[in-house]
């Protein structure tokens, strides 16, 4: 896990998802930073994650379970954000 010192927040649009875990999701490839925003409204930032995962992710058939098997139980670093920060 890293803190908030060690990136720039700069406002992500997050794009609303179908799921019963997940609220919405953003990303950035610049930065290849993915935000997820989860029931219950806790907001997460992924670092270094790839493009095809982002994208494999949107297409998938269940989000929070390709979120589980593929970005959770992987082990990318993340950091949470707090509730005003980096969201539109």
């Amino acid at each position: 896990m890293t803190h908030g010192a060690a990136l720039s927040v700069r406002r992500m649009e997050r794009e609303h998802v179908e799921s019963q875990a997940l609220v919405s999701v953003g990303y950035d490839p610049d930065r290849r930073i993915m935000e997820v925003e989860f029931e219950g409204g806790a907001v997460y930032r992924y670092l270094d994650v790839p493009a095809e995962l982002y994208a494999s992710l949107m297409a998938a058939p269940s989000q929070g379970q390709y979120f589980a098997e593929h970005v959770r139980n992987v082990g990318f670093e993340y950091m949470r954000m707090d509730s005003d920060e980096g969201t539109d």
